[in-house]
């Protein structure tokens, strides 16, 4: 055990005392932060408007065909599929005679395929302009079918789960955020920090530095400390990240002017006494919004999400770490042999990232559950799933499963990889297989 403190002690301070380990720990959240304001600026700002021009042979849907955002509907006279791009529009719907009930093809065309979002945006315009018509022909005039299309959105859900004889306040869209979050999180840390280990033995096996560090340590030992220790770097980045979030929010509170945050205080005291929505309309726009973002990340159980996560992060790349250590140990100088050896261990990974984006729209899906239990993809589609809460969504016997099999098969893996990697460790010049690495994990001593 001793030596295994010491290997670990040997990797993370090579790491953490690195300058790149600084700069990437402190430039990685203003690199995501840039990232996701980017894309939210391309997803605002990238669309392509379409200017479609419309021939009906009905004559009702001028005036209920209703433009949208990044769609413009017009009925020109003289312009047909000859010549609707010489006269300055993107594309061309034709529309026949409506036969009452009977289903309608409708046909668009363009100099472009157009993409499946655009052609469902067109298609629920068509069915709102024929229910228009149809609710005009049943006698609503027109100013009066606009009054009520205009004065009837008064839908605003509130979601509310049920646990024993309580209930409280709980929020999808943070839910998703943070599943999601956590899964990338733990997909991106399972790729890098898995391949940190690999290139780590591949570069000590190459350099002969294994052969010295053997000599006075047990090769289990000696990958246990690498997978071990690189896992605390890992960490250690995460916790930078925390505290730094965390900071960056407390020194947000210095820009917030005064009779705001006391507006805000206002709210959380007449929510305790009165309830939900208590005076809210007597402050401002920017207090509710504040109150509201409080109130919403307050109906998140962070103790057992962070807990969890920290669980299924370690968990997730113990066991997969051990098996690039393993691969890592098999590789001779050729990169191309890494390659096609890390491919059955990057699959399950992708696979489990798949899975995980499902997860986090629909998580009591049979898919979900099991992929929450099995091990190779427990560790991002549970944390999938656990932001819905826990035992309302999540069952404990399913969160107890997930984590019994979890550190179950990471002791399995790690004994069939110490055993791939005492004997690929020393071996040089030879191209192995995955039949010939099968016989190193199951070989008795």
């Amino acid at each position: 055990m001793n030596k295994i403190l010491i290997i670990i002690q040997r990797e993370y301070l090579s790491r953490v005392m690195n300058k790149r380990f600084l700069l990437t720990t402190i430039l990685t959240p203003l690199i995501m932060v840039g990232f996701i304001a980017g894309a939210a600026l391309l997803s605002s700002t990238g669309k392509e408007n379409h200017k479609i021009a419309v021939i009906d042979a009905n004559g009702f849907f001028k005036g209920n065909l209703r433009d949208a955002s990044d769609i413009k509907f017009e009925f020109p006279a003289n312009v047909d599929t000859s010549n609707y791009v010489s006269k300055g529009y993107t594309d061309i719907i034709l529309i026949p005679k409506f036969e009452g009930t009977n289903k309608t093809t409708y046909i668009i065309r363009s100099k472009k395929r157009i993409g499946l979002m655009l052609q469902s945006k067109i298609e629920d315009r068509i069915n709102d302009a024929i229910e228009d018509q149809m609710l005009q022909d049943a006698g609503i005039d027109r100013a009066r079918l606009d009054s009520i299309k205009t004065s009837s959105q008064f839908a605003e859900m509130k979601s509310l789960e049920e646990t024993g004889d309580t209930v409280k306040e709980s929020s999808a869209a943070l839910s998703y955020g943070i599943g999601f979050g956590s899964g990338m999180l733990i997909y991106i840390t399972m790729f890098i920090y898995g391949a940190m280990v690999m290139r780590g033995v591949m570069e000590e096996k190459t350099n002969r530095i294994a052969e010295v560090m053997i000599s006075s340590a047990k090769p289990f030992q000696l990958m246990m400390g690498k997978i071990i220790g690189i896992g605390a770097v890992g960490l250690t980045q995460f916790f930078v990240w925390i505290l730094l979030i965390f900071g960056f929010i407390a020194a947000s509170q210095f820009f917030i002017p005064q009779d705001v945050l006391q507006q805000v205080a206002e709210l959380q005291k007449a929510n305790a006494q009165m309830g939900p929505g208590a005076s809210m309309a007597q402050a401002s726009e920017t207090a509710q919004n504040i109150y509201k973002f409080q109130n919403t990340m307050s109906t998140a159980n962070w103790p057992l999400i962070i807990g969890c996560f920290i669980f299924y992060f370690l968990g997730g790349y113990l066991f997969y770490a051990s098996l690039f250590a393993a691969v890592g140990s098999v590789v001779n100088e050729d990169p191309q042999d890494a390659q096609s050896l890390m491919l059955p261990i990057t699959m399950p990974i992708i696979f489990s990232f798949i899975i995980m984006s499902r997860a986090v729209e629909d998580p009591s899906t049979s898919m979900a559950t099991w992929a929450s239990i099995i091990p190779f993809s427990s560790p991002m589609v549970m944390m999938a799933r656990i932001a819905y809460g826990v035992p309302g969504t999540v069952p404990y016997w399913q969160l107890i499963a997930s984590m019994a099999t979890l550190i179950g098969s990471f002791l399995l893996t790690t004994w069939l990889s110490g055993k791939v990697y005492r004997t690929g460790i020393l071996m040089y010049g030879k191209k192995v297989g995955w039949k010939e690495i099968g016989k190193w994990a199951f070989r008795k001593n």
